[in-house]
């Protein structure tokens, strides 16, 4: 299955993303109730989740591709 398609995420990747880590970090505050080392975790993970599906979302709004080649343009043209 693909999932990047001209340099950014597909949508649906995207979304899944975003409703993943909202999740992991509902799941880690409401059913985790003492602090402990799984739910800081699941904390954790939902937020990196979450900031990928977000940025990849702002980059396709901007039409930005954040998973290009183009750093592999930029790097030769440096030699």
């Amino acid at each position: 299955m693909i999932f990047i398609k001209d340099g950014n995420l597909i949508r649906g990747v995207r979304i899944f993303l975003i409703l993943a880590g909202i999740g992991a970090i509902y799941i880690a505050v409401r059913f985790v109730t003492p602090p402990s080392a799984l739910g800081i975790m699941l904390i954790f993970i939902g937020i990196v989740l979450t900031a990928i599906g977000g940025y990849a979302s702002r980059a396709a709004m901007l039409g930005l591709k954040p998973f290009g080649s183009s750093y592999q343009k930029a790097r030769k043209s440096y030699d």
